[in-house]
């Protein structure tokens, strides 16, 4: 062999950083989206049922002052809120894989899409509007509007406030941080 020559065995330090077989084609199976996949649909469905029997029982809880729709208004700013913190929580926390796919599947997804309520809201409305309160139903509509954004806002300040403790103070007491799944 020789000198200065790599061997086929030793390609040498410099040979590391060149591409390799740079033309050959790279195939990857296709992956079946989300929504067609069936352990994630009855993810979502068994958080959805979850989620619409908390709404019933809370709704038979709280009162409904001079036929005002509290409840649902409630429901609806407080899922916000969370969902706020969940969904947020978990974007910072790595890519939606693993654990985390799981827990925004099952509890943003599946729970907090049924136990927030907006064909409620709308029947509310509709309600108020039939009963000739235009004015209260506008109010609720616009108090849902602007208190759900705002409670979503609040859940995101959070959630990221939360993500950015110093070090030594646990926040991830389910193991979701990144690099875990």
């Amino acid at each position: 062999m020789e000198q200065g020559k790599p061997s086929p065995a030793d390609p040498g330090p410099d040979r590391e950083h060149l591409p390799r077989e740079i033309d050959v084609a790279l195939t990857v199976p296709p992956q079946r989206p989300i929504h067609l996949h069936p352990g994630y649909v009855l993810l979502v469905m068994a958080g959805g049922c979850f989620g619409a029997s908390a709404r019933y029982g809370l709704e038979l809880l709280l009162p409904a002052p001079y036929g005002w729709p509290v409840p649902t208004l409630i429901i609806n700013v407080f899922g916000a809120f969370l969902l706020g913190v969940l969904l947020e929580g978990l974007v910072r926390r790595g890519p939606d894989t693993g654990r985390r796919r799981f827990l925004r599947l099952l509890v943003g997804t599946g729970f907090m899409g049924a136990f927030t309520t907006y064909s409620s809201l709308s029947v509310d409305a509709m309600h108020l509007f039939d009963a000739g309160r235009g004015l209260v139903a506008f109010l609720y509509l616009g108090a849902s509007l602007l208190l759900g954004t705002g409670a979503a806002f609040v859940g995101i300040w959070a959630a990221a406030r939360q993500y950015r403790q110093p070090p030594g103070h646990d926040v991830d007491p389910l193991g979701l941080s990144r690099g875990q799944q």
